[in-house]
């Protein structure tokens, strides 16, 4: 089993960090690789809902990555489940209060199955690159004005 987690203090109050991390659609402003993203099914941001993602892949090709949200609990946590591919990841965003901000903590686990389980360094390395992406979340968070304007 591979498993990476990384964490960082973003200075944003809980709910804030939260409800842009539910949303799907924000993705692609923090996370490098991702193509596309669509809600499939479901209700957005809630336990249940499915998107369909596509992800740059080796040399390019598009790889779909879709995944499931598990768990969505307000302020708090957002898990998730890869539904395509050999390499079925779980993961999720675990959020708590230090002081004026929110530490923000990614966590990673991946069960490879049939020959990929013989490659246990390169998802390590892999998944220990994603979950360092929160860098990029906490910068693109902290350059937003202090309140967006609320969406329809």
């Amino acid at each position: 089993m591979a498993f990476a987690e990384y964490d960082v203090v973003i200075e944003r109050d809980a709910m804030n960090v939260y409800n842009f991390l539910l949303d799907g659609g924000n993705l692609p402003r923090w996370r490098a690789g991702i193509r596309r993203i669509e809600l499939e099914s479901g209700a957005a941001g809630s336990k249940g809902a499915i998107y369909r993602q596509t992800l740059a892949g080796p040399r390019g090709r598009p790889v779909a990555g879709d995944f499931e949200i598990t768990e969505a609990r307000p302020g708090a946590e957002i898990q998730y489940r890869v539904l395509v591919g050999e390499a079925r990841l779980h993961g999720g965003y675990y959020l708590s209060t230090e002081g004026r901000g929110t530490r923000v903590r990614f966590a990673l686990e991946c069960e490879p199955r049939g020959i990929l389980a013989r490659l246990r360094s390169p998802y390590g390395r892999q998944m220990k690159a994603e979950v360092r992406q929160l860098d990029r979340l906490k910068t693109v968070l902290e350059d937003l004005p202090d309140r967006e304007p609320d969406r329809d």
